[in-house]
This record gives C-alpha cells, structure tokens and sequence, in this order.
C-alpha cells in the first residue's frame, strides 16, 4: 500500500477525487467552547451506533444535522489552524482521532447503500489500484480548511505526530475487523482512560485474539501485522532493553488469565487472520 500510495500523493490534486464538502453553517456555530466541542459527535454515536460498534446508516442519512454541524467545525477549525482551542496533547489527539471516524461516517453516506469501502472504486486512471483506495485515497475531506484524504490523515498526521499504537483500536473504518466504533466520541479529559478501554476491548475478543495450544498458534487481528512496527517500537520505548514481541504488547492490555495463557503461549507461531471489509452497517448484521 505505501508504493501506491506514494504514487498516489504526487497526483491526487489532478483527478477526480470525491470531495465531501461541509455544509455551510452560520460563523456563530464555529466557537460554542473555550475548547473545541465534540458533543455533536457524541450525540451522533449514542444515538446511531450499537453497541456492537455498528452504526445505522439507513436513519443517519435522514438525521443529519448533528453530524453536519460537527463536520462543519472539523473543517474550520484544527489543531493546526486554531492551536488555542487545543492546549493539550491530548486535546490534539482526541480531535484527530474523532475526526477520522467522522470522517469515514461521511465517506460511507456520500455512496451508502454500498456493502463494503471496497465498494467505492478509484476514478480513471488510477483503476489498476487495490478498490480500497477509492475510499481511503479519493475521498478529499477538509480538517481546518486543509483537503486531505483518509490516507494521509491517518499515516501523515495520526501515526507520524503519535507514537501511542492504542490509536489503531480508536480508529474505525467502516469495517467489520475494524476495533468496534465506541458509542462515545473521545476527549481530552478521559483519552488516556478511554485508549485504554478500547485496547482491553479490542483484545478480549476472539476474532483478534485466540490461542490454539493444540496447534500451538495464536491468532491476531491484521492490524497487528500492518502496524507491528508502531507496537514494538513503543514497547521497546518503554521498556528499554527488553526484546519485544507482539505478544509481549498484548499482554500489557489483556485480563491476568488471558495474560498466562499468552506468556505460555510466548513461544507458539502467530498467524494474522484475514480481514472483514464488509461495511460496519446494522442492517448488515456482521
């Protein structure tokens, strides 16, 4: 993905990439806060996603204004364009963070009904391209009045300025082996707590996490193993000298017994299980 993906930043302006533009608002629903809000985004979550991580497309569509307004404040206003309203690292992170979820959201329902991101094809000529990078390439969204794609947000701005891999279990792309979408948006306050939920969440389920000992295999999601760098090079940060494996991560956010079953397992082949790029829609039912 990086090959193409290099290919790709060199000439997205010149093609047709699908611009999901906000909705005007008046000025006055920019600054409610001495902090950015992200309490739209919050109501969209309670009211939209189950807690399953599923979200309900069919009725978002029709009730759109909550999201619209956020979506409308992401595109004004950053941590980049308007630092003041992020004092925090954390302040900075819960909005990036946030934003891309959103982002996919809006993504999704520009094309919905689709089934899956693949679904959304690269425009001509990039047609030799994996079908994901229609979705992740071409979607042009704007953070602080600054286009962008999913892409770049998420490996330009999100992995480059953070090296905190629990990020990989708050971003959601709109997929069934994606971490589940929580019911809440992130913020400054709670990120460190939150982070930490949606780990122990994201690892205390099976299809990301299974030891075989009659095999001696453990099964880890894919995202252990496109970002495998990201989660060793902390670990190895943290605990300086030591030598690191995946396993080793895992076990930091797993209960005390699945923790012994993984240091039993320490030495067991890991395979990565494929991923579900079915969309992560209720009526779907994933």
């Amino acid at each position: 993905m990086r090959i193409w993906a290099l290919v790709f930043s060199s000439l997205w302006a010149f093609t047709g990439c699908t611009a999901i533009k906000p909705v005007a608002l008046p000025t006055q629903a920019l600054i409610q806060h001495p902090t950015f809000s992200h309490e739209d985004f919050d109501r969209v979550l309670q009211r939209f996603v189950d807690d399953e991580g599923r979200v309900d497309y069919a009725a978002l569509k029709n009730n759109l204004q909550d999201l619209d307004r956020y979506y409308f404040r992401l595109s004004t206003c950053s941590p980049d364009r308007c630092p003041e309203l992020f004092p925090t690292a954390d302040s900075k992170l819960a909005y990036w963070i946030n934003a891309y979820n959103a982002a996919v959201i809006k993504a999704v329902l520009t094309h919905y009904p689709i089934s899956s991101v693949e679904d959304v094809t690269p425009p001509f000529p990039f047609f030799f391209l994996p079908n994901k990078s229609g979705f992740f390439l071409f979607q042009e969204v704007t953070f602080g009045g600054k286009a962008t794609s999913l892409y770049a947000l998420e490996h330009r701005v999100i992995r480059k300025r953070y090296t905190d891999p629990r990020v990989h279990f708050a971003l959601n792309c709109a997929s069934g082996g994606c971490p589940r979408l929580p019911m809440y948006a992130f913020t400054a306050e709670e990120l460190d707590a939150q982070l930490d939920h949606e780990a122990r969440k994201f690892l205390a389920e099976e299809r990301n996490l299974r030891i075989d000992h009659q095999k001696n295999i453990v099964y880890l999601s894919s995202i252990f193993d496109w970002y495998e760098d990201d989660f060793l090079t902390w670990y190895q940060l943290i605990f300086p000298g030591l030598d690191a494996s995946l396993l080793d991560y895992a076990v930091l956010y797993t209960s005390p017994e699945q923790g012994q079953e993984l240091q039993r397992a320490a030495s067991y082949e890991i395979r990565f299980t494929p991923y579900d790029w079915r969309l992560n829609d209720q009526s779907g039912r994933i």
